[in-house]
């Protein structure tokens, strides 16, 4: 089984077509490289895949399954509750004029308590009799509305991005996005918060349950820190750290919710061959521990030194696929990224 399958992926903004019938499958344990000059559609391909901007066609499985939320008892009590409610109000909307006479107009008595039970009486027997055209046509056409609605709500947040991060599916980003006012164990602790349990009243109480939650999530946190070599400095701001420490904070952060499979937009985006070297033992490591990494990457030398296979874009298509040796061979790759010279 694959660890993921991107099936026709596309992608359009009004007429601009971003990426085009784009399909690959990554391995269990790949570490699966997505190269491109820039504006090749790569960014855009992870956003689609992780729920940020939906495909316009194609879908992505994980592990043989379509990422998108299933249909459950809950959504479907859901739909049925927004089709009363908005039946009923359309209905009522429609008749106001002869609930009202029928109810209270008809009860009222200047000086007189008002009869509750005689109102709700008339009222019943007033809606009794709306009929077809009065009562039940409003009352359909509203529900169907409603549920209409509650449906499109639903649909598009199948794939949002909380429901991908639940399946398995982390990333980073090409700009960094951290919470610089946090400490690094903060910023490692936000990436947890999926798989907290401890509701918002065992917070507020301080119950055994949150209290024992928080030691345990803070002490894979700083596991975490120790993994990506932070450890030490797991006390201070986000924003105080060098620019490649930053980096490996952020993957720490996408680890936290223990993710199968991790995309990195540009991690070596800004580092200098030092931090690059580093980065390199790193993703091998993320890799080692049983997590797939795909990644979108401009160095070379990394993408070269570290991939199992390689994904070449080209104006949101693509021109080709395979190891690293047939792709720094491939003569559409050299020109897609070196151009050629011209003969004369």
């Amino acid at each position: 089984m694959k660890a993921m399958e991107v099936h026709g992926v596309g992608v359009t903004f009004g007429g601009i077509i971003a990426v085009h019938d784009v399909s690959f499958a990554v391995e269990p344990g790949e570490i699966f490289a997505v190269i491109g000059p820039n504006g090749a559609g790569k960014t855009t391909l992870f956003n689609a895949v992780t729920g940020i901007h939906p495909p316009t066609h194609g879908h992505v499985e994980l592990d043989g399954r379509e990422q998108v939320a299933p249909m459950t008892r809950q959504t479907m009590v859901e739909l049925l509750v927004a089709f009363l409610l908005v039946g009923v109000g359309v209905a009522a909307t429609v008749n106001v004029e002869r609930l009202w006479q029928a109810s209270v107009i008809d009860n009222y008595i200047y000086e007189q308590p008002f009869p509750w039970g005689s109102a709700l009486a008339d009222l019943g027997r007033a809606v009794a009799t709306l009929g077809w055209l009065g009562g039940a046509l409003p009352l359909v056409c509203g529900g169907l509305v409603g549920a209409g609605a509650a449906w499109t709500n639903w649909s598009r947040a199948r794939r949002s991005p909380d429901h991908i991060a639940r399946t398995g599916v982390a990333r980073t980003f090409q700009n960094i996005r951290l919470f610089n006012e946090l400490s690094l164990v903060q910023n490692v602790l936000v990436g947890m918060d999926a798989r907290m349990r401890a509701g918002f009243f065992s917070a507020l109480l301080r119950l055994p349950r949150f209290r024992r939650e928080r030691e345990r999530f803070h002490a894979e946190a700083m596991k975490l820190l120790e993994f990506v070599g932070l450890a030490d400095r797991a006390l201070e701001a986000a924003g105080a750290l060098p620019y490649g420490f930053r980096r490996r904070l952020e993957i720490a952060r996408a680890l936290a919710g223990t993710p199968k499979l991790i995309l990195l937009d540009e991690p070596a985006a800004g580092m200098n061959p030092t931090e690059v070297g580093g980065l390199m033992a790193l993703i091998r490591r993320v890799r080692d521990r049983g997590t797939t990494v795909i990644l979108i990457e401009h160095h070379m030398k990394l993408v070269m030194g570290i991939s199992d296979r390689i994904h070449v874009l080209q104006y949101g298509r693509t021109i080709a696929e395979g190891s690293p040796d047939a792709i720094r061979s491939n003569p559409r790759c050299i020109e897609a990224y070196l151009g050629v010279e011209e003969n004369g």
